[in-house]
This record gives structure tokens, sequence and C-alpha cells, in this order.
């Protein structure tokens, strides 16, 4: 048995099919500038012939009516035609007399570097999207053949050093049974893409292609970490019962996706989605979420030359408050900075992004782009429930000025006649130790709080939890982190207002009950785990919740609380929740 990062829960039994494809050599040597109009039309076409791969997966993804990977390979072909990109490669050519290879890769990591060091790991994740189409077109350059996988008509394990977005998003799901890679994390758009549907995934297993054979029995325990190769006839037999049993819950929690949620003793708690764009909001009106906790608005902004107009957010928020069909849909104001390197905003390389200029405080010096948003948002809020959120908020004044400047965007609307919810909410990101501390303040200026864990967790405890060195001290269950959530759940009601969170936490099935019983109001999740946690807080009433709260707030240590709820589930049958 190999054992891995459980990525995507589940368990899969399938055939193996390897991926494996040679590495990609560099030619670094100059080649002259007489050649260089010959390595432009190699360049050419090798984007043309990925062009024309991509747009058969997007089809066959169409097709079956994959909409989320058909919109990742969308996305994709926008990069292909991104003149960004394939301009510095040509300048390249030109300037330095190199070969298209070595240009192309020269650009894309340029692109890459744009998004290195981004905190928001959802956005951070577009570097693999980025690679994966550097990756293309340079195997296309190469003359490399890739496996096709749109061929795969039997049920089997994706296996290879890395499965991409676009690899999983030629295969047909329904024969994809689970997934074991050498590379990748919880956090990679393919392990997201995995969880959203619902294929078993097991990330960072050493050596496994090279340890498994094409055709081989495997089976992956998404759940556990583990794959096994050639599992025995009783071993499959226990392993398909455990199927039978999951695909059984499964239907059993789509029966609750219209309900709301609400403990055995009538305690509402909303379960809100995360989301960047139009598809992500559909996905979690489909899944029953109660609204939009978090819409994350820095893609709109990302992979272009200039900053949206007002004209271009006001129609996107629109859709999103339409697709919620009146439901609440938290817009929180463009969280980006430093550390996200948009080259046509100019920013200065600092040492320490994290704690430098960033977020509001960007905001407060692009004061036109800043109310440019504000604008399309309040315009949005017409033809919907919209709510406005300001990130990385640390101060009282920040949080004045940042309402004053909303304030001048509303008396603007006044005098230009254009309509708007007069009695939009408008609410802040707790993600500082300031702002928690605070929170009794801060509560006097808002609607609303909700609490970013990942933030905090690493402010709590100074630790980059991007550096492995101290990434073991990263964990959201610390007791530190969860006594400066009490702390600002209690601060917000004391004044009247709901508290959320709306980082990974809140997705964290374990940590469910012991945030239910410290009084959020609202949890704010990827869409996977909406129907999941439902169950789980359907199954208790509100006292054992508060309980179990209590009891984990006293202890020392995370490894203390996890195992402490990890007990707590079994005594109460829930284990088999954590376990799908």
């Amino acid at each position: 048995m190999e054992k891995g990062l459980a990525a995507a829960p589940g368990i899969g039994i399938g055939k193996a099919y390897i991926i494996r494809e040679p590495d990609i050599k560099i030619d670094k040597s100059p080649v002259g500038m007489e050649r260089v109009p010959e390595e432009l039309k190699r360049l050419k076409t090798a984007l043309e012939c990925s062009g024309r791969q991509l747009q058969t997966i997007h089809d066959g993804a169409v097709n079956r009516g994959e909409k989320e990977k058909a919109g990742i390979i969308e996305a994709h072909l926008m990069m292909l035609e991104d003149p960004m990109l394939v301009g510095q490669a040509e300048e390249k050519m030109h300037s330095m007399g190199i070969k298209a290879e070595y240009a192309f890769s020269l650009a894309i990591e340029e692109q890459v570097s744009i998004f290195e060091g981004i905190e928001d790991e959802y956005i951070k994740e577009r570097i693999n999207d980025v690679r994966d189409i550097g990756s293309r077109v340079l195997k296309n350059l190469a003359g490399i053949e890739m496996k096709d996988i749109t061929a795969i008509k039997e049920e089997v394990i994706l296996i290879g050093r890395e499965i991409t977005p676009s690899q999983m998003a030629a295969a047909d799901t329904k024969f994809v049974k689970g997934i074991a890679a050498e590379t990748g994390s919880t956090a990679s758009h393919t392990a997201i893409m995995a969880r959203n549907e619902g294929i078993p995934a097991v990330m960072g297993v050493n050596n496994i292609a090279g340890l498994a054979a094409e055709g081989q029995m495997v089976a992956v325990d998404g759940t556990a970490g583990t794959v096994e190769l050639e599992p025995d006839e009783e071993r499959l037999a226990q392993l398909k019962i455990r199927i039978a049993r999951t695909q059984k819950l499964k239907e059993e929690l789509m029966s609750m996706k219209d309900s709301a949620t609400a403990t055995l003793d009538g305690k509402t708690i909303r379960l809100e989605c995360n989301v960047e764009g139009t598809e992500s909001v559909k996905k979690a009106a489909e899944v029953g979420a109660e609204g939009i906790g978090l819409y994350r608005t820095e893609f709109l902004f990302m992979d272009r030359n200039s900053p949206p107009d007002e004209a271009e957010q006001f129609r996107v928020y629109r859709e999103a408050a339409a697709g919620m069909a009146g439901k609440p849909v938290i817009i929180r104001t463009l969280d980006i900075g430093g550390d996200k390197k948009i080259e046509y905003l100019g920013l200065p390389k600092e040492e320490n992004p994290f704690l430098g200029f960033r977020a509001i405080r960007l905001c407060f010096e692009r004061h036109e782009m800043f109310r440019a948003q504000l604008r399309a948002i309040l315009r949005a809020s017409a033809y919907g429930r919209l709510k406005i959120m300001f990130p990385m908020i640390a101060t009282l004044d920040e949080l004045k000025k940042a309402k004053g400047i909303l304030e001048k965007a509303k008396q603007e609307l006044e005098l230009e006649g254009i309509g708007y919810d007069r009695n939009i909410e408008v609410g802040i990101m707790v993600e500082t130790p300031s702002a928690a501390i605070i929170a009794d303040q801060l509560a006097k200026e808002s609607d609303f709080f909700s609490i970013g864990t990942n933030d905090l967790t690493q402010y709590t405890l100074a630790v980059d939890r991007t550096n492995e060195k101290v990434s073991y001290l990263y964990n959201s269950l610390d007791p530190a982190v969860i006594r400066l959530i009490a702390h600002v759940v209690e601060a917000g009601h004391k004044k009247g207002i709901p508290a959320a969170i709306c980082g990974e936490l809140a997705g964290n099935p374990k940590a469910a009950l012991l945030l239910l019983g410290l009084g959020l109001d609202e949890l704010s999740m990827g869409p996977g785990m909406i129907l999941r946690i439902r169950k789980l807080i359907s199954s208790v009433e509100m006292s054992t919740a508060v309980k179990i709260a209590e009891e984990a707030a006293e202890m020392e240590t995370p490894q203390q609380i996890e195992d402490y709820l990890m007990q707590k589930y079994r005594e109460l049958g829930l284990e088999y929740l954590l376990e799908m």
C-alpha cells in the first residue's frame, strides 16, 4: 500500500492508465537572427495545433454536459491567444535570436511569476493552468506525441507524475474512477476538480507512475490517502461495499439540496459558497447553497493589460445577483497587491508583500479603480441581494475611510439618477489579529463579519504556509485561532451582527460541529462540501455542539482538538460522513 495526500475523498477501483511523457528538453543555444522568421512560424504552427487539441477536448466536455471542464478549457484557449504571452515569446526571439521553445518557455515562466507568492490558493492555482498550456505548446514544438485521454472507454485510475487540468478535462468522468499522482497538493486545481466531480484522488504518492503497471488493477482511497496495487478479491469485495454505501449516502444528501440547514432542535445556520465567476455561481445554486459567502473579484483584474471598467464589472456582478435568485451574494472588493504581480498596476517589489501594499491599502491609493468597482457593485445591487465586503481591514480608521468612499459613490449615483439598493449591507473580512481583537469597535461600523481563517491563521501564528520549514505550524484548529474566532463571534453578537467564516476551515467537515458550537451564523465553502456539512449539522442538537466547542476551547494543541473532534464524531455515529 502506497501513501500520499488525501486530496479528494472516496474510493475508486479501476485499471491503471499511466500517463508517461518524456521530459521536455529546451535548446537554449542561439539560432541567429536569420532563422527567427522560421522559428516564429514554428511557434505559430504549435499554437494552432494546441488550439485544435484543446478545442476537441472542449467540444467533448460540452457534449458530455461537463460545463466546468469546458470552462477550464475555454480559459486555456484564451491563454493561447493572449497577446501578452505570445508577444513576449515573439519579442524574445527577435531580441535574443533564440529558438521558439526557449522563447516560449521564458514567456511562460514570466507569466508564472505573476501568480507566484499569491496568498489566495484559488487564484494561485492559475500557475498550474499556465504551466499546463506551456507544456502542451512545448510538446507540440518538440513533436512529442501526447496520450489520447479522450479515447478512454473503460473504468480507469489515472496515474502519472502529474495529472494536469487539461488531462482531467479531456477524460470522460464516468470512466475515471480515481487519480494517483506523484506531485500536486490538496489545493491543486486537479484536486479541486476531482472533489467537485466526486473522483477520489491521492497526491504526492512517491514514484507511483514507476510502481504501477499499465492495466493493473488499482484501488485509490482519497479519504485515507492510500493507493493499493493489485488488491486481492477479498479486499476488492470490501472496497466495493464501501463504494455502494457511499453512493447511497450521496443520493441521501442530494435529497437535502433544497432544505434549510438546522440542528435537530431547530437552530439554523446558513451554508454558502465561495465562488469566482458565473459558472461557479451556477454550481453553488445546483448544490443548494443558501447564498454566496465570498465572491472573489480578483479574476476580473488578472490576465489582461488594464483593469476592467465599471460597465464590465457591473455586468458580471449583475449576473451573480441574478444567478442566486434573491439569495445573498457577498462581493469582496479587490483583494490584490504586492504578492499578486499584475503588470499594469506597476506595483513595487516588496520584501514581505503579505504585510505590505495590498487589498484595501492598494484601493485607497488607486482611488479611481476602487470607485469604479464600488459603483459597479452598487448598480448591480438593484438586481438582487448583494452585500459589500472589505478585505484586509486592520484598523477602525480603515473601515471608516472605505465606507466614506462608498458613501461618495452612492451620492454620485443619486445625482445621476441610477438605482441601487439603498439598504445594501457592508461588512468586513476579519483576517488580521488586530481586527479580531478590536472586533467590538469594528462591529459598530459593520453589518456583518466574515472571518478569513486562512489569513487569520497565518498572521496569528506568524507562519508563512508556503515555507516548508515552518508550514507544520499552520493549523486553523490551533487554540489561538479558535479563541480569536470565538472572540469575534461574541463581539459581533453583542452588537447584533452575524458572524461567518469564509476560509478553508468552514469547508472542513471535522470542524463543522465546533464552528456550530462557537455560534457562527454562516459558513461559506466550496460547493462540494455543502451537503455533507448540512447533514452533519442536521444530525445533532445545538446543545451538543456548544458542549463540543466549550471542551475544545480548553485544549492546548491543534492535535488534541482534532483527536477530540474525531472521538465525538465516532460517539455520535457520524464518522462515516468524514470518510466519503
